[in-house]
């Protein structure tokens, strides 16, 4: 997978509901996460995660309390 600088993150839609799967676009942020890849936010700064060049997505919490949850697809965009 060629690395990007940005990704749409897509994740599950809400468990027993038929509401449609969110997704959320990232951004390089410049910094390395704590596997050595690059990290990736949202606008908002509350959606970040690490993005292998495999594109395995590690996310990151980005303030307390958060327990993230992990997308089911990372998709490169122009």
């Amino acid at each position: 997978m060629t690395r990007g600088r940005r990704y749409a993150l897509t994740f599950p839609g809400s468990p027993g509901a038929h509401a449609p799967q969110d997704v959320v676009v990232v951004e390089a942020t410049g910094a390395s996460g704590p596997g050595g890849h690059p990290v990736y936010a949202d606008a908002s700064g509350i959606v970040v995660a690490e993005i292998s060049d495999l594109g395995e997505v590690r996310m990151l919490a980005s303030g307390g309390h958060q327990s993230p949850q992990t997308p089911v697809h990372a998709e490169p965009l122009p």
